[in-house]
C-alpha cells in the first residue's frame, strides 16, 4: 500500500505551494473518495498540470494517489527516482511491456491503493475541451478488481497550461474546480455474461466518460456534445 514517505511529503509540499500561487481551487465531492481500500479515480484530461491538481485533491482526503506515468519520465535521473519512490506506475506504450502497467495497477488496487486514471490517454483534442472517447484499460481494471470507480471532472487547469494553444499562463489565482461524483453503478457490466468482451469494455468506458462529461457540464453550466469526441490517432 502507498505510504506517506519522505518523497510523498516533499512532492506534495511542492505541488501545494505551486498550486496555492497559481490557482484558487473549488472542490466538491471529496467525500466520495473512500477513506480506506482500493479505488479507481477517473478524470478528464485538460492540461499537463492535471496530475498536480488531482494529486492535491486526492491527498487532501487522506489518501496517497498513484498515477500511471510515462516510463520515460520515471526513467529520468533524479525526478524519475523521486516519482518511483512515491509509488507511481510506469506506462510502456508501444512496446512488449505495454500491458505491464495494468498488471501493476491491478496489484495496487488489490493492495488497497487509490489509482488515478486518465482514460483519454492524453490531453483532450476536443476543441472546446470536452472529454474524448477513452481507452478501455479503465474498464478492464474495474471489471478485474471490483473496486469503486469514482468519476471526477475538473475545469480550469487549461487556463494555466493550454496544450492546444501551447500557452503557459502564470497569472496567480486562476480558478480551478474539481468535482467528484459518487461511485458508479457497474452491476450491469459486472454481472453480464462474458463481461470483459471488447463490446462490454467499450460500453463501460463510454459510460464512465459520459458520466465525467455530465459532471463537467455542471461545472461549466453548458450543454455538452451529444457524442464523445473521437480522436482518430488514438488507440484503445
Amino acid at each position: 500500500m502507498a505510504r506517506r514517505g519522505f518523497w510523498v511529503h516533499a512532492g506534495m509540499g511542492v505541488i501545494r505551494s505551486t498550486l496555492t500561487v497559481l490557482s484558487r481551487h473549488t472542490w466538491r465531492g471529496a467525500e466520495h473518495i473512500p477513506a480506506t481500500g482500493g479505488a479507481i479515480v477517473v478524470a478528464n484530461h485538460l492540461s499537463q498540470i492535471d496530475p498536480m491538481v488531482m494529486a492535491r485533491f486526492v491527498y487532501a482526503t487522506g489518501r496517497v494517489p498513484r498515477f500511471l506515468t510515462k516510463a520515460a519520465v520515471l526513467d529520468a535521473p533524479l525526478v524519475g527516482k523521486a516519482l518511483r519512490s512515491t509509488g507511481q506506475i510506469a506506462v510502456y506504450r508501444g512496446s512488449m511491456n505495454a500491458a505491464k502497467s495494468l498488471v501493476e495497477a491491478k496489484a495496487a488496487l488489490k493492495a488497497g491503493d487509490v489509482v488515478v486514471l486518465y482514460p483519454e490517454g492524453t490531453t483532450t483534442r476536443q476543441p472546446d475541451f470536452w472529454p474524448m472517447r477513452g481507452h478501455t484499460g479503465v474498464a478492464r481494471l474495474a471489471l478485474a478488481t471490483d473496486v469503486p470507480v469514482i468519476p471526477v471532472a475538473q475545469w480550469g487547469a487549461q487556463h494555466i497550461q493550454d496544450p492546444q494553444a501551447h500557452k503557459l499562463n502564470l497569472r496567480p489565482r486562476t480558478p480551478v474546480t474539481v468535482v467528484a461524483g459518487p461511485p458508479m453503478d457497474l452491476s450491469e457490466w459486472r454481472s453480464a455474461s462474458g463481461g470483459g468482451a471488447r463490446g462490454d469494455l467499450a460500453g463501460l468506458t463510454d459510460a464512465i466518460m459520459y458520466r465525467i462529461q455530465d459532471l463537467l457540464a455542471g461545472i461549466r453550466g453548458e450543454q455538452p456534445p451529444s457524442e464523445l469526441f473521437e480522436w482518430t490517432s488514438k488507440r484503445s
